[in-house]
């Protein structure tokens, strides 16, 4: 038994939330592979938005196992808060949900780094999510870092108190402005001590050893969904860096953050939008700043279901897609949002990137850093609505060529679509 991946190919915000919650029920475990609290994954059903940031997208189906895996980064004040509401809609995650003790912990300074770095860089932001990410990934990586196992045993404290200490003396080197060095509007010491009953209020939460459970569980026949957070094209190495997040956010990112051989990596589902958005600085070459860019933002409701920030839109990049779909081994193609393009007469997709004479399929190293102008062809739009369709053979005639067309250009089909935010709202197609 392999475990099959999905995950997003443009800048994040695709909407994987949602197709994880309509896959759920073909598996027996959900597994979130990296990333942390900056990731928000939406699920709308029974009339009620839901945003996870940490816990997998399984979480609703109480049958089902869900686990935070080694990869992931914790913030106890913000996992306990999205525990308390997941409760308060009458789930147990304490029943159906596993942690890996090998996840590393967002200390409060990890969080307060991430702002006076952040704001040292002045208009050169990267947009940053301000949830202590990039801080909490270097201490990993530098063999700092504190992990949840570690509450387990005597003298966290103490390692807490050195680590912090540390942090303190980068913090201070910045001579930030006071009004950064809040948490949640809260001055350090305040969000330290609910960080602590935080991790009290945590602990019915079983911690395993993931990757022995993970491997167990694909011998005795066990079917997995590892869940990726973010998208492709933030990935910290074949991302528009350094516009991108702390982890590997592509299908290769299962193996390290879930601890499985490559070769136990199943089906690939690349979720993408049928148009672009992308949150923070760094390059967007089919961005529109006028008036088609706010119309795809406001019937996309696309502002950050994290921070709530207004999203940058554009027509769909295939050069970028491209490159995900080749990264990741992409085998079943997932297009998100497009209901929101119902009442556009004509929509356009870029097909290259024209810089100078020459025209690129892909985005590579040197690509991004100049001024791109996007090849765009048109398509008619199908100017009408398509939430309430349930087939492929119900959709619009103009949808299903939009839709064959980008199947073409990226070499494969597009076979689940979503016309809205519901559950139902979803159309397996059969090819």
């Amino acid at each position: 038994m392999k475990i099959d991946v999905l995950l997003g190919l443009q800048w994040g915000d695709e909407g994987k939330g949602k197709i994880t919650d309509v896959l759920t029920p073909d598996y027996d475990i959900i597994a979130r592979f990296q990333g942390g609290p900056n990731a928000g994954h939406t699920l709308e059903f029974n009339g009620i938005k839901h945003v996870l940031h940490t816990i997998p997208s399984g979480i609703f189906h109480p049958e089902k196992i869900n686990v935070v895996g080694n990869g992931v980064i914790i913030d106890p004040y913000i996992l306990a808060r999205e525990l308390k509401k997941l409760r308060d809609r009458g789930a147990r995650p304490e029943l159906n949900m596993l942690i890996s003790k090998r996840a590393h912990l967002i200390l409060p300074t990890h969080r307060l780094i991430d702002a006076v770095e952040e704001a040292s860089k002045g208009s050169a932001k990267i947009g940053s999510t301000l949830k202590g990410i990039g801080p909490t990934y270097t201490d990993k990586t530098g063999r700092h870092g504190l992990r949840i196992g570690d509450t387990q045993f005597p003298g966290l404290r103490d390692k807490y108190k050195a680590l912090k200490n540390q942090h303190m003396r980068i913090i201070e080197s910045f001579n930030p402005d006071p009004d950064i060095l809040r948490i949640e509007n809260m001055m350090l010491e305040e969000y330290e001590q609910h960080w602590f009953e935080s991790l009290d209020y945590i602990s019915d939460i079983r911690l395993i050893d993931s990757e022995i459970f993970i491997n167990q569980s694909m011998r005795e026949g066990k079917k997995i969904l590892a869940e990726g957070a973010q998208g492709t094209m933030l990935d910290i190495d074949f991302g528009t860096y350094p516009y991108v997040t702390s982890s590997n956010t592509i299908s290769a990112g299962v193996c390290s953050g879930l601890g499985i051989s490559p070769q136990n990596v199943g089906r690939v589902f690349g979720v993408f939008k049928a148009y672009c958005t992308r949150v923070g600085g760094g390059p967007f070459p089919t961005e529109l700043l006028e008036e088609t860019g706010e119309m795809l933002r406001d019937k996309g409701r696309e502002f950050g279901s994290t921070t709530g920030r207004p999203r940058r839109c554009g027509w769909l990049d295939l050069p970028a897609l491209r490159y995900s779909v080749m990264l990741n081994g992409v085998t079943d193609l997932v297009m998100m949002k497009a209901d929101v393009l119902d009442e556009f007469e004509t929509i356009s997709v870029c097909t290259g990137y024209k810089i100078g004479d020459e025209v690129f399929e892909f985005p590579g190293y040197d690509t991004l850093n100049q001024a791109i102008e996007p090849v765009l062809s048109q398509f008619p739009g199908w100017l009408t609505p398509i939430s309430d369709c349930r087939s492929w053979e119900e959709l619009p005639e103009n949808f299903r060529n939009y839709t064959d067309a980008l199947g073409e250009q990226l070499g494969l089909p597009v076979t689940v679509l979503s016309v809205g935010p519901n559950r139902d709202q979803t159309i397996i197609r059969k090819t």
